[in-house]
């Protein structure tokens, strides 16, 4: 079959394929310890925003993760360039590059570290969402490995959004162990009040994701006040707008949480269109840089 008609490519040890094949076993450190690290891009329109940056916090988490990364970051962006030219010009693909151990009991073996990248279509999401408060908490970095992009981390979201999706909202908003409100269950929170623009301050317990950055650095060029800061549930009821930033879906506006409904604000709008306008200006070398 023609990878330009595969819905997913598959890269480990020097070769793309469009089947999925087994690479690790029972007896592997991180299919029974759970201590694969991944990290998300996306390619869509032709652009690959922050490919770079996503493939360096990738290589950053592997390190925290006691394994020790096979390539550069360089070298791993190119990887997955050349898998995402396998695709249609038009397709709009999430780029999964990972790092995990195969040998090692309790702790991995970091001479046992392999890498391997899943290119596959999803398509961008564009509508708005709702979301509710849900009864998990982000762990704190004493608690558990807080400061990688680790697979072990993410069954919490996963719960957390099966059970708001029991409650008929699309996401979940988190707290962390103190009581402060830190994101949703998949992507960072950024609430609007006035013209300022609140998210809550990196305390360890979140991801504060290279989308979150890149668009508080637009938005701040645009001459708008961003303010990391504690966030209190009230903070979020009390409003003008919420929207959310994240690999998967960029930026998009919330318009529910809980009972609470908001309208998708002009800030929500021009955070949408600084973050699109970066992408799609930019030269490809400063794309990705």
């Amino acid at each position: 079959m023609d990878s330009v008609y595969a819905d997913s490519m598959y890269w480990h040890d020097g070769e793309w394929s469009a089947e999925p094949r087994a690479i690790l076993g029972l007896s592997n450190n991180s299919f029974w310890m759970g201590n694969s690290v991944f990290d998300g891009a996306r390619a869509y329109e032709g652009v690959m925003p922050d490919l770079d940056r996503h493939c360096e916090r990738l290589l950053r988490s592997a390190k925290h993760m006691l394994m020790r990364p096979t390539m550069g970051a360089k070298h791993l962006s190119a990887i997955c360039r050349e898998g995402v030219a396998k695709f249609d010009p038009e397709a709009e693909l999430y780029i999964r590059p990972m790092f995990y151990a195969r040998g090692g009991f309790l702790l991995p073996d970091p001479d046992t570290t392999e890498c391997a990248v899943v290119i596959h279509r999803v398509a961008l999401p564009r509508a708005s969402f709702s979301a509710c408060s849900a009864p998990f908490r982000r762990p704190c970095p004493d608690m558990a490995p807080t400061q990688a992009k680790a697979s072990c981390l993410y069954p919490l979201s996963q719960h957390a959004l099966h059970y708001a999706h029991q409650k008929g909202f699309d996401n979940a908003l988190l707290c962390n162990a103190n009581g402060d409100v830190v994101e949703f269950a998949t992507c960072n929170i950024m609430i609007v009040k006035g013209s300022t623009v609140y998210t809550p301050e990196p305390d360890g317990s979140f991801l504060a994701g290279i989308t979150r950055a890149r668009v508080m650095g637009l938005l701040r060029d645009a001459g708008i006040e961003v303010i990391e800061c504690r966030m209190q549930w009230q903070d979020v009821l009390d409003a003008d707008e919420i929207f959310s930033t994240g690999n998967f879906g960029k930026v998009l506006p919330a318009h529910r949480v809980n009972d609470r409904h908001y309208e998708h604000g002009p800030i929500a709008k021009l955070a949408h269109e600084l973050y699109r306008t970066f992408a799609h200006d930019m030269s490809p070398a400063a794309a990705t840089a």
